[in-house]
């Protein structure tokens, strides 16, 4: 499998290369946030929150009853080449709107303002659901942590309160600014990349017995109850979609980005791709580790990649590795609250949320939206409570995060393929590919959606409902509610600097 080539910088007619901090003057906005990230760092920070070592590890034991080591690694290889051509046609309209609103304000743009109020409400609840996700699967794995160290028993409550505790730590790190997330984000690349190689070679290298090929790629296993072969395989790539989000990390941090236009765009196509190869050779480097399945499965840890690991290489072994994963995750939510926060500061800029006018306050000391970090915090910490009496609830947030956050990546690209000629492309495009691209992008998500919303479990009980439907149902309820309440107040600006009612709101935010 080789990485894709990205589509050239090219300068279009529409709108040649400029200042960016003009650029955002001509979509609307004033600069408040502070310009203080490059271009790798933008790619970190996408690189950060899609985190293999997160995403694959904690549903790692939701892939091994639905469907297996062979729809883990087949279906890793094919959602990565479709959530490839997601993030390229995402990329080429990001480069035409740099700005923090990301997703939602591209559809405003392209679609009207409805198309943005929907995408945005559904961006923010994969945002959120995904902050949910990453720091609860984090707890999960400090808890495995401690239980090989010091025997300690995790249970539902003393996860969530870790859980919590992690959460302060990331809202304490994201108030200090930008570049601090910045210089977070460049370790967490490097981090991650090391991470894999060390525990595939020391996985590679240790155990006495390994997997055979045959039972890698071709071992199919259903443990969910459902006698379907095919509908176990589609739901199974939960693994993959879930692992393969947040790269609107990039497009939501891009006014604090140097050469925005370019680099946001880049940073998206080579977080994915990037990820797409270290994330194949980690999961076949686990799974050809294996050396019991069922006990693997049903590990007492709670988490089944630290059974490989202590299985294979020893408790010291197991616990150092473990160690490596727990600050990846903890990477990598750092760099979700980061991209939630400029989404319900950028959405409260344009008046979307209740009590807007808090939400989109800026620390002047450090140029960062602070009650809008508190406020991400907050929720994902709501979302995550059922995990206290459910045991199917954190894949329930996980996919939560998958069908509010995916369907958010299409609309733009949909919106975009249907404006025709009337699109103007930014610096970055993709050229006479754009069409086809799309097309197969916006068939992928729609395809998604729909898949993700299934039950993951049989028989389906109060216990093993997956309640992301009933949670995307409530989000799009509510969005419509408060339509209807602030429809008078939310809208992008039209013209440069925006209206005056929205400087005259930066001004007095900036505290």
């Amino acid at each position: 499998m080789s990485p894709t080539p990205e589509p050239s910088p090219v300068p279009s007619p529409g709108l040649p290369q400029q200042d960016e901090e003009q650029r955002l003057r001509e979509l609307g906005y004033r600069p408040v946030l502070a310009r203080r990230m490059g271009g790798f760092g933008n790619f970190a920070i996408s690189f950060s929150v899609i985190s293999i070592l997160s995403g694959c590890m904690t549903l790692y034991g939701f892939g091994l009853n639905t469907g297996g080591p062979a729809v883990m690694l087949w279906g890793w290889a094919g959602v990565g080449l479709f959530v490839l051509c997601v993030g390229l046609a995402l990329a080429e309209v990001t480069s035409a709107y740099p700005t923090s609103g990301a997703l939602y304000y591209m559809a405003d743009r392209l679609g009207g303002r409805r198309w943005g109020w929907y995408t945005g409400w559904l961006n923010l609840l994969g945002l959120l659901g995904a902050i949910a996700g990453i720091d609860y699967g984090a707890a999960l794995f400090t808890g495995a942590f401690a239980s090989l160290q010091w025997g300690f028993t995790p249970t539902p409550g003393t996860t969530m309160l870790i859980f919590c505790v992690i959460l302060l730590l990331h809202a304490v790190l994201n108030l200090f600014g930008v570049r601090l997330v910045s210089l977070l984000n460049s370790v967490s690349v490097w981090w991650h990349l090391a991470g894999v190689a060390l525990i595939v070679g020391a996985l590679v290298i240790v155990p006495d017995r390994h997997r055979s090929a045959s039972f890698v790629f071709t071992e199919f296993v259903n443990e969910t109850g459902w006698d379907n072969r095919v509908y176990v395989a589609a739901i199974g790539l939960l693994l993959a979609q879930y692992t393969f989000s947040g790269y609107d990390a990039s497009a939501h941090l891009s006014e604090e980005t140097s050469h925005a236009s370019v680099a946001a765009s880049r940073g998206i196509v080579r977080a994915i791709w990037v990820s797409w190869l270290a994330g194949f050779v980690l999961l076949a480097g686990l799974t050809f580790a294996i050396q019991d399945y069922d006990a693997t499965r049903t590990t007492d840890t709670g988490v089944p990649p630290a059974q490989i690991m202590l299985d294979g290489l020893g408790t010291d072994g197991a616990s150092a590795l473990l160690l490596v994963v727990i600050v990846a995750q903890l990477f990598c939510g750092n760099a979700e609250v980061a991209a939630a926060s400029r989404m319900v500061f950028a959405f409260s800029r344009d008046g979307a949320l209740p009590g807007s006018h808090l939400w989109r306050k800026v620390s002047g000391r450090t140029q960062t939206p602070v009650a809008a970090v508190w406020l991400s915090v907050t929720v994902a910490c709501v979302l995550a409570l059922p995990s206290l009496y459910s045991a199917t609830a954190y894949n329930a947030v996980t996919a939560i995060n998958v069908i509010g956050i995916t369907p958010a990546y299409a609309i733009p690209v949909l919106l975009r393929l249907r404006a025709g000629d009337r699109f103007r492309p930014g610096p970055w495009h993709l050229g006479r590919w754009s069409k086809p691209v799309g097309w197969i992008a916006v068939g992928w998500v729609a395809c998604v959606t729909v898949l993700f919303c299934l039950p993951q479990a049989s028989p389906v009980t109060v216990g093993t409902m997956n309640y992301a439907s009933v949670a995307l149902a409530v989000v799009l309820v509510l969005a419509t509610v408060w339509w209807f309440v602030a429809r008078r107040s939310y809208g992008t600006p039209s013209a440069a600097y925006g209206s005056g009612r929205d400087q005259a709101d930066f001004a007095e935010g900036i505290v």
